[in-house]
């Protein structure tokens, strides 16, 4: 990590890839700000930790904690250098059996708490000339996913949107970095509901091995990070593979454990 990240926020840091990241930036001396819902959790993570950490407590998919933690990112007291905007909710299962509460809490957590904070972090890093932003995407945003519609569809923004605010911000010091990482052995499958054995446990890999690719790529002022060799695989044939076959593929995988 860049000696000049002297504390970063954590969406998200209450387990899985989010507490991952925290632990590796603390490992890196960087002070971090650790965003959740569940405020035992993060204090549980924040006593673990050997620099300062700060607990914030907010729920993403409502109005006010979205607002919560942008004000926390803009104040210029205790400044934040890098934002890691690794908050995210999934659904698996048929679009026409999903229940549509769910559907608009994973829609704002995933994508509008995502844009409102990178738009909240932005004016004072590119005024400081300091840090920056990792979005945590999914190699799941490369290609359809029936069955997990709404999900890719929000990775798929993610992607987007990251890839053109690094553009944005490529000739100043500021950097924003899209992580895709494939499947990834946290609690997040069964929140999500993913289905027992929808993944082969072979191409899974796990949070800490994601946050070190995710930093290193920061600090390396990459653009993208996919950080499993069996990801990128996944990445470059939705680029050469037809779309239909993919989707067909992934529907018919799917489809013995969900229908």
């Amino acid at each position: 990590m860049a000696a000049r990240i002297g504390r970063a926020l954590v969406t998200g840091a209450s387990a899985g890839i989010g507490a991952a990241m925290a632990r590796e930036l603390a490992a890196r001396d960087v002070e971090v700000v650790l965003v959740a819902r569940r405020s035992e959790r993060l204090s549980e993570l924040s006593e673990q930790l050997p620099t300062n950490a700060e607990v914030l407590v907010a729920d993403l998919a409502d109005r006010a904690g979205r607002d919560l933690v942008a004000e926390r990112l803009a104040s210029a007291d205790r400044p934040v250098d890098l934002l890691v905007n690794n908050a995210g909710l999934g659904i698996y299962g048929a679009l026409a059996s999903q229940d549509p509460d769910r559907i608009r809490a994973l829609i704002d957590v995933n994508v509008t708490a995502l844009v409102e904070l990178t738009r909240a972090a932005l004016p004072g890093l590119l005024a400081r000339e300091v840090g920056g932003i990792i979005n945590v995407g999914s190699t799941a945003g490369y290609l359809p996913g029936p069955y997990s519609a709404v999900y890719g569809a929000t990775k798929a923004f993610v992607r987007s949107f990251t890839e053109a605010v690094s553009e944005e911000v490529r000739a100043t010091p500021v950097h924003v970095l899209l992580l895709a990482p494939g499947v990834t052995r946290t609690e997040f499958q069964d929140v999500a509901g993913v289905p027992e054995g929808a993944f082969p446990a072979a191409l899974t890999g796990t949070a800490d091995q994601v946050a070190r690719a995710a930093l290193d790529a920061f600090a390396a002022q990459r653009p993208v990070c996919v950080p499993a060799a069996a990801d990128r695989v996944v990445v470059y044939g939705s680029q050469v593979v037809p779309s239909r076959l993919t989707r067909r593929l992934r529907a018919s995988v799917m489809r013995r454990f969900v229908a």
